[in-house]
């Protein structure tokens, strides 16, 4: 089926007026209407009712429209892919990036990147926000991959995709039955902290400093640099701790630990792609936007 047509159809379909789609797409309004009519012809049946008050999907056009959008996405992908093999067939791609991103999100995407870029060779560093921000800095690497929420003006930041962090318990220990606790409560809370210098740790201080509530106001017990030492430091102990939840996957399928809410407190992230002023182009863009694609955000 011609991808255009589709893409017509979909574009008439979100926004339910041919006169907008034809300004979408830079075409006339008899021109979608003419592709509209040939997939109606096509299938034998209205895909859209038309009335008064404008034009709206009939089922046939509900339908159609769900598979066209796979179909244009699986094209987008498709177009993609061959660029991206077309314009990386060499080079050389030096990553940072902070310990979350690097052990949870970087791993799988970077193996698909280098079985779809050819030859390009590859190479991470991990450690926390600040220490890929220098690295930036001073050329070690690339391209840097962040969750930290401050934002160094000698660098360009670029939004990659959302996070939460989340209070988690153990489900055989003392907190194991919590299902929530207040601001008060968690001052008195046996907690494990990740340290100074990690993004992790700015989103919770920062979160908490909204309600009144500094580090030194909570019962910290060890502070530690790594999500894993720290989700197996909870397991074998009656504490609690702040973790992303992109990292809890197999926790909460194996039920060795819980999220607990905190009563009034939400701790959003977002994570960044984070480059040197004007290098936000070849490598580190198609890289970036390859990322997008395969998390899905």
């Amino acid at each position: 089926m011609d991808e255009f047509r589709l893409r017509v159809f979909v574009t008439a379909a979100r926004t339910l007026s041919f006169s907008k789609c034809a300004a979408a797409l830079s075409i006339t309004q008899p021109a979608v209407s003419r592709h509209i009519g040939e997939l109606e012809a096509r299938y034998g049946m209205p895909l859209f009712s038309r009335g008064s008050s404008g034009v709206a999907l009939t089922k046939a056009g509900e339908l159609l429209l769900s598979h066209a959008e796979r179909l244009l996405s699986a094209y987008q992908k498709m177009d993609y892919d061959m660029d991206l093999l077309s314009q990386t067939s060499q080079g050389r791609l030096s990553v940072g990036a902070s310990t979350t991103i690097a052990m949870y999100l970087l791993p799988p995407v970077l193996a698909a990147f280098m079985e779809r870029a050819g030859g390009v060779e590859v190479s991470m560093l991990s450690g926390n926000s600040e220490n890929v921000e220098q690295w930036l800095r001073d050329g070690t690497v690339d391209i840097g991959f962040v969750e930290n929420a401050s934002r160094r003006p000698w660098l360009h930041y670029e939004p990659l995709m959302a996070d939460e962090l989340v209070l988690v318990a153990g489900t055989s220990g003392r907190y194991a039955g919590v299902e929530s606790v207040t601001v008060e409560e968690l001052r008195s809370i046996p907690l494990v902290l990740r340290e100074k210098g990690s993004g992790t740790r700015e989103i919770i201080e920062n979160a908490l400093a909204r309600h009144g509530v500094g580090v030194q106001d909570l019962r910290v017990v060890i502070e530690l640099s790594s999500t894993e030492a720290i989700k197996s430091f909870v397991r074998s102990s009656d504490t609690m701790a702040i973790v992303s939840v992109i990292a809890l996957h197999r926790e909460l399928a194996d039920g060795s630990l819980r999220i607990v809410d905190i009563d009034g407190i939400d701790m959003p992230r977002e994570f960044a792609t984070v480059v040197r002023p004007g290098e936000f182009s070849g490598l580190n863009a198609r890289f970036h936007g390859f990322i997008i694609r395969e998390v899905g955000v």
